[in-house]
């Protein structure tokens, strides 16, 4: 599991590093008046920022090394996630970056402009696809002046993939529209077309696992598709497999990894890794996790294969990703103690007594430096991280919490303060927001993946949330952990435990974020006439709007309008509290005892449609503000310093620009075929 944030989130080694010397000699990391550039860019709805990696010289050549493997590996498997988006991605970028690099027209007529934003748009979100929305990004130039570009360029792409680049087919990634069909209305890349929800169902109830209470993760590494013969199977990523190409180039990174781990735990679990990727065996990935979910004792840590479900609307497929992250010792050992009182939070949680976990084990927290991101966390990355996902894992053996604290801070250094004295009710909310907003951020990031995913349990006999919840398991996930963030921010234990010194401020200025974001700010990010799609967009009205509702006999949130403008105003945050409470304990038992009707209601009556005259005017008064909703990151780049076949030193680069960037991982991590 995930949480995001926005802005209102070569074959052999010395051939790879020859590759990269010749790209990044120039690119140093930029700075203005001796301070780090934290922004490269801004075009469209995106911010494109920078992320530093302190400490970097604080660690051994040996670690570095670590790292810089890890990464290699997380890079090569760039492709999988462009595939997995869509079906013809690939084809697309090829065509788009042959024309970019090839074109020798006029660059300054708003057409070339317009194809620029566009190529850069469809970079960020690794297709055509919108990262967020996930609607189809249209192009702001019309079909005839980019079969003009292709003519000029001697580029090739088939007529009916153009097509469909202008046209409505295809026109949404991940449809949660049950009423559209969600296979039909889905262009993502997860299951062959004409293949129903009914069919999913059945190809997976058969598959009846050895151990009922620790069932695979079935479905996680494939594609479900329809044979010769008209039946259904899985075809499966992994050497030899479906995206066998690129996988293989994961398995030569990953290998020279475990050759330089921290310790022994570290190196068994990157061999099971390395195992899975070369069989796509399930138990093997569970056997993997555990091993990696026991390696704590190093400084290094990564995240690597088939991990989140957001991008299957039926909850099964994992989407690609890599995270390689180094420990950051100082804040790591305060929010410590927060893993280390798991057990209490669950205790006193308002959760019913059966729900309540009698031992939570194994939770760990930390807070990392990134080092390197790839596929479904790269350009737009999460800035907290629980994993693994499968929850009798969570429930025998715990979970790694990790919140990504550089990334935090770029986003802190890249913003500014005018969108929130828009739209917060008055200066005492602005002036809270100030002294304790990012503390409190911090900490609901930290309670929603420590506490939060961590906490309650399914009833004995329930099936897993994607079988029993279903298309809203992923939005109500995601609400519930951070309702147990929100209930536990305002309670004097955080204070008892030295992570702040006034529990209450820090508590409403957390309740204040929360419902201004959720009932107002986030419509930013949204077409006008839009539902919300987004599972974590989707998550954050509904646990906002049914606190709304419900305490709107006690007055507990008030609406106002001041010179046409709406305002929130929480007017009684020890009420507020306990309608978080109580919403988290009718969560958990929805998740608990798998009640599909109840989670369908409440998503669907809180969480997807807008008030459509409320969203016309927050796009109305955010139009004076520059910044863009929505940001993301370029990579620094590892540039190994080579003597005699060895690395002897491992620079840390910047990318001069996004294009630079994108354009590089294009040239040397593009391993799969066009069709896959």
């Amino acid at each position: 599991m995930k949480i995001r944030t926005f802005v209102v989130s070569c074959v052999a080694a010395s051939m790879a590093v020859s590759c990269q010397k010749d790209k990044t000699k120039s690119a140093e990391a930029k700075k203005t008046d001796g301070k780090f550039e934290y922004v490269a860019e801004q075009f469209a709805d995106i911010k494109v920022l920078r992320y530093q990696i302190p400490g970097w010289e604080d660690l051994t050549l040996k670690e570095q090394e670590l790292v810089y493997y890890l990464t290699q590996a997380g890079l090569a498997g760039r492709d999988i996630y462009w595939d997995q988006n869509y079906k013809d991605n690939l084809k697309i970028r090829k065509a788009l970056e042959n024309i970019y690099q090839n074109y020798k027209g006029d660059k300054n007529a708003d057409n070339w402009k317009n194809f620029e934003i566009y190529l850069k748009r469809v970079w960020f979100s690794n297709g055509i696809h919108h990262h967020y929305s996930m609607d189809k990004i249209k192009p702001d130039f019309d079909k005839a002046y980019l079969e003009q570009l292709m003519t000029d360029t001697k580029t090739t792409l088939a007529p009916e993939i153009v097509d469909v680049l202008f046209n409505d087919k295809d026109a949404k990634k991940v449809n949660l529209d049950e009423t559209k069909g969600l296979i039909a209305g889905s262009a993502v890349n997860l299951y062959d077309k004409g293949i129903t929800e009914a069919e999913v169902a059945e190809f997976y109830k058969k598959m009846v696992p050895a151990d009922k209470d620790r069932p695979l993760s079935y479905g996680l590494n494939s594609k479900l598709i329809r044979n010769a013969a008209g039946k259904l199977e899985e075809k499966v990523y992994k050497s030899g497999g479906m995206y066998g190409a690129a996988i293989d180039k994961i398995i030569y990174w990953l290998e020279k990894a475990k050759g330089v781990a921290e310790n022994k735990k570290q190196a068994d679990a990157l061999g099971l890794l390395i195992d899975f990727y070369r069989t796509g065996d399930l138990k093997k990935w569970d056997d993997y996790n555990i091993a990696w979910l026991q390696a704590t004792e190093g400084n290094i840590d990564y995240i690597s294969g088939f991990v989140e479900v957001y991008n299957d609307p039926l909850g099964y497929r994992g989407s690609y990703e890599g995270v390689v992250q180094i420990k950051d010792f100082d804040m790591s050992a305060k929010m410590e103690k927060i893993s280390k009182n798991a057990q209490w939070f669950e205790d006193n949680s308002p959760l019913m007594p059966a729900h309540k976990k009698k031992n939570v084990v194994g939770v760990s927290y930390k807070t990392v430096i990134v080092a390197g991101e790839s596929g479904d966390s790269s350009p737009s990355t999460p800035i907290g991280v629980n994993l693994p996902n499968a929850d009798w894992i969570r429930a025998d053996f715990g979970s790694k919490s990790v919140s990504l604290g550089n990334i935090v801070d770029s986003y802190n250094n890249a913003g500014g303060t005018d969108k929130l004295k828009e739209f917060a009710n008055d200066q005492a909310e602005i002036d809270n927001e100030i002294k304790y907003g990012e503390l409190a951020d911090k900490l609901h990031t930290a309670l929603h993946e420590v506490v939060g995913h961590a906490s309650g349990q399914i009833n004995k006999g329930v099936g897993t949330p994607k079988e029993t919840l279903k298309a809203y398991a992923s939005t109500l996930e995601e609400g519930r952990a951070d309702l147990v963030g929100l209930y536990y921010l305002y309670n004097p234990k955080l204070q008892e435990l030295g992570l702040v010194d006034n529990w209450k401020q820090v508590g409403i200025a957390a309740y204040d974020n929360y419902i201004r974001n959720g009932l107002m700010t986030q419509l930013i990010r949204l077409e006008p006439g839009a539902d919300i799609e987004e599972a974590h967009m989707r998550n954050r009205q509904w646990v906002s709007a049914w606190v709304f509702e419900k305490g709107k006999k006690d007055n507990v949130i008030e609406k106002l309008t001041r010179n046409g403008k709406t305002y929130y105003n929480i007017t009684n945050y020890e009420k507020l509290h306990e309608l978080f409470g109580e919403l988290l304990k009718e969560t958990q038992r929805i998740k608990s005892e798998g009640d599909f009707k109840a989670g369908k209601a409440l998503v669907e009556n809180y969480g997807v449609k807008v008030d459509q005259k409320l969203h016309a005017e927050v796009l109305k008064r955010n139009e004076r503000f520059k910044s863009a909703p929505y940001s993301g990151f370029i990579n620094p780049v590892l540039v190994p310093k080579m003597e005699d076949g060895k690395i002897i030193s491992i620079e840390v680069t910047q990318p001069k620009s996004f294009a630079e960037q994108m354009l590089y991982y294009s040239k040397n991590f593009g391993f799969l075929p066009e069709e896959n």
